[in-house]
């Protein structure tokens, strides 16, 4: 399922993934990023709200697709799920890790909210190159 030499397929499957892997993550981790973030259960329960999760789900299909035009510069040959792996850290390293510390510091967060964050989105962006590089671009 490609178009103009994107896999739609597997930025779909590697959106979805990211997505499931967050759901997870942020659930076993749940009482460490509330007292990071410096909210409670009661609090957070009473703002529940579905939003935040169709812009992540939007949000990581866009990172997917985004990610798969950069996998795809490797070149013939070079579209690999390890590539794919090194591509999504190297993004990791270079545009999101050092925002996410730039915001947080700006926005007098605890270190640790930076920390759990970051860890997520290095997972993530990993998780989506591998699928990415596995399938091909």
């Amino acid at each position: 399922m490609t178009f103009a030499g994107i896999n739609y397929l597997a930025i779909v499957i590697a959106a979805v993934a990211a997505f499931v892997f967050g759901g997870i993550y942020y659930r076993a981790l749940a009482e460490h990023w509330m007292k990071a973030i410096g909210i409670s259960k009661k609090s957070l329960d009473k703002k529940a709200s579905a939003t935040p999760l169709i812009i992540t789900i939007i949000a990581e299909l866009i990172m997917a697709w985004v990610l798969a035009g950069l996998i795809a510069h490797l070149g013939a040959g070079q579209v690999t799920a390890l590539n794919g792996i090194v591509s999504g850290a190297f993004v990791w390293l270079g545009f999101v890790a050092t925002t996410l510390v730039v915001n947080n510091a700006f926005g007098m967060r605890k270190p640790m909210l930076s920390v759990i964050d970051a860890a997520h989105w290095l997972a993530v962006l990993a998780i989506m190159g591998a699928i990415i590089g596995a399938f091909g671009v």
